[in-house]
C-alpha cells in the first residue's frame, strides 16, 4: 500500500516537475528566452504579420487616390517585408522581446500595483530611420508617438505573482521529489518488477496528459486572440515558446513506455524460466520399480 501511494505521487509530480522547470529556466531566464524567441525573427508568418501591421500604419498616414491605393499598398508592403530580412530588423526584434520580458519579470518580482507597459516610441523611431535609409516610400511620414502597450493588467498581477512564486519554489525540488518518491516506492514494494511497471505506465500517462494540455492551451490561446492579431504568427510564437516543453514531454512519454515494456518483458522471461525449471509432474509422480 505504501509503495502504491509513493509511486502514484511520483507519477503525479513528474509532469508537474517538467512544467515548473520549463517555466523557471525556459521562460524566466532572460538569455534562454532570448535564444528561444530569436529564430522567430526569421519566421515567415511573423514577418508577414509585422509587415502587414507596419504597412497599415504607413497607409493610414498616406492619402492617395483610389486608383493608386492598391499599387502603393503593395509596393510599401513588399518594401517593409524586405526590411524584415535585414540585420537591423533582427536587432530591433531582439531588443523589443528582451524589453518586454524584463518588464514582466520585474513586475512579477516586485510588489507594485501599476500595470506593466512598454513604450513603442524608441522602436518606432529606429524602424522609421531604417526604412527611410532603405528608401521605403512614405516612411518619413510614420508618426513617432509615445504609444504604450499594456503587457499585464494591474488586477492580474496579484494572482500572477502568487503563481510565479509557486513556480520558483517548486521548480527547485519538485523534479527531485518525483524521482525520490519513485525510487522509494520501488524499494518498499513486495514485487519490485510490478512497481517499476506501474511507475513507467504512470509516468507515460502523465506525460501524455501534458502533451494534450499543451495542444489544448494552443487552441485556447489562438481562439481568445483580439481582433487584428495574426493567428498564424501567434501560433508560431506559442510553438517556439513551448517547443522545449513539448520535446521533454514526448521524451518522458517514451522513457515511461520503455521502462514499462522492459519490466513487462522481464516478467515474461522470469515466468518462462521458472516454468522450465520445474520438474515434469508426470515424471515426478511415476513410482519407482523395486527389484525383488
Amino acid at each position: 500500500m505504501v509503495s502504491a501511494v509513493l509511486v502514484g505521487l511520483a507519477c503525479l509530480l513528474a509532469p508537474l516537475g517538467v512544467l515548473t522547470v520549463w517555466a523557471k529556466y525556459g521562460i524566466e531566464d532572460g538569455p534562454r528566452y532570448a535564444a528561444t524567441t530569436d529564430p522567430l525573427a526569421s519566421d515567415a508568418e511573423v514577418r508577414d504579420a509585422i509587415a502587414t501591421a507596419v504597412t497599415n500604419g504607413i497607409m493610414r498616414e498616406v492619402h492617395v487616390g483610389q486608383p493608386l491605393q492598391g499599387s502603393v499598398h503593395t509596393f510599401v508592403h513588399d518594401a517593409v517585408r524586405s526590411f524584415t530580412d535585414t540585420k537591423a530588423f533582427h536587432s530591433a526584434w531582439d531588443t523589443a522581446n528582451l524589453t518586454a520580458h524584463d518588464a514582466v519579470i520585474r513586475a512579477l518580482h516586485g510588489d507594485g500595483d501599476s500595470p506593466v507597459t512598454i513604450d513603442l516610441a524608441p522602436a518606432t523611431e529606429r524602424l522609421k530611420r531604417q526604412l527611410s535609409d532603405e528608401h521605403v516610400p512614405f516612411a518619413g511620414r510614420i508618426p513617432v508617438a509615445h504609444i504604450e502597450i499594456t503587457l499585464l493588467q494591474a488586477e492580474d498581477l496579484t494572482k500572477l505573482r502568487k503563481g510565479f512564486h509557486v513556480l520558483e519554489v517548486t521548480g527547485f525540488w519538485l523534479p527531485g521529489a518525483a524521482v525520490g518518491f519513485a525510487l522509494s516506492g520501488i524499494l518498499v514494494a513486495v514485487c519490485r518488477r510490478r512497481a517499476v511497471l506501474a511507475t513507467g505506465l504512470g509516468t507515460a500517462l502523465g506525460a501524455g496528459l501534458l502533451v494534450i494540455a499543451i495542444e489544448v492551451g494552443r487552441r485556447m490561446t489562438l481562439r481568445d486572440l483580439p481582433a487584428g492579431i495574426s493567428q498564424p504568427a501567434a501560433g508560431a510564437v506559442y510553438d517556439a515558446l513551448t517547443d522545449s516543453l513539448r520535446t521533454v514531454s514526448w521524451l518522458l512519454l517514451a522513457v515511461g513506455l520503455t521502462v514499462a515494456l522492459a519490466a513487462w518483458l522481464t516478467g515474461i522471461v522470469m515466468r518462462r524460466r521458472g516454468a522450465s525449471a520445474e520438474p515434469d509432474p508426470v515424471t515426478a509422480e511415476r513410482p519407482k520399480r523395486v527389484r525383488a
